[in-house]
């Protein structure tokens, strides 16, 4: 009779099953035009490039809207605009999910290109380039920056996959992404401060164009990454496993602690 009880009787779940994760499904990935910002970034890295582009194509100095300030200041900004060329186009097919899961080989190699045919020499000489801004010496301190945590933020994701450690490598890949397409956001704040600065050009600035162009310009240049890192933190928090962790009958579930190293 006791023994007819304790084989009825139910069984508590063992420790190492409630700790292993249910292996994801295949079926579960959803189609890529599930994920409508895909689209609005494609959208957006084309638009740009055929705006901004083809105004250095033809190497025809009188068209770039950045002052020479050195010898040779244009021959590199071609080139920082050619290696970032790169990594904008190379980067959107590494963070669409749908190219990245389905194309894993070519996510790999376009991944080798992103870093070293990109973002690595287009960082690099977006440091020397606006180390000698023309727009004054906040501008060219937001130069630095973003050129040092652009190519901080690329080599840590480069190590981390190379460790085998792919969460923060997607971590730090976004963050690099995110400071590669900081130039469009450069772009939109100029339709900000503009017409808002341009108004106060007799007042705030008492009628010096010359300091209301660097006010605008090292505002837009700082906000273009900042702002944008700040909500790409925000997200990447907020999407991290085990960030609040949750507990089934006093336990701790295991399947919610992070699995970052």
């Amino acid at each position: 009779m006791a023994s007819d009880l304790r084989k009825d009787a139910p069984v508590a779940p063992s420790t190492a099953r409630r700790s292993t994760p249910p292996a994801p499904s295949a079926g579960r990935r959803r189609p890529w035009w599930r994920r409508p910002w895909t689209v609005l970034l494609g959208v957006l890295v084309l638009a740009f490039l055929a705006v901004s582009l083809p105004r250095y194509l033809g190497l025809d100095p009188g068209k770039t809207l950045v002052p020479s300030t050195f010898p040779g200041h244009y021959v590199l900004l071609v080139a920082h605009i050619g290696f970032a060329t790169v990594a904008m186009t190379t980067g959107f097919f590494q963070v669409w999910p749908w190219f990245r899961k389905r194309f894993r080989m070519a996510h790999r190699r376009l991944g080798r290109v992103y870093v070293l045919g990109g973002v690595i020499p287009a960082a690099i000489l977006a440091g020397v380039i606006g180390a000698a801004s023309p727009f004054g010496p906040m501008s060219a301190v937001s130069h630095v920056f973003l050129s040092v945590l652009w190519l901080s933020c690329t080599v840590a994701g480069l190590r981390a996959a190379w460790q085998r450690r792919f969460d923060e490598h997607r971590e730090w890949m976004v963050r690099s992404y995110v400071l590669t397409m900081s130039i469009i956001s450069n772009r939109l704040w100029h339709f900000v401060w503009g017409p808002v600065l341009g108004a106060q050009v007799d007042t705030w600035f008492q009628g010096s164009e010359v300091a209301m162009l660097q006010t605008e310009m090292a505002l837009t240049n700082w906000l273009g990454w900042t702002v944008p890192l700040v909500v790409a933190e925000a997200w990447l928090l907020h999407r991290r496993p085990g960030r609040r962790r949750r507990t089934v009958g006093g336990t701790t579930d295991d399947r919610a602690r992070p699995r970052l190293v």
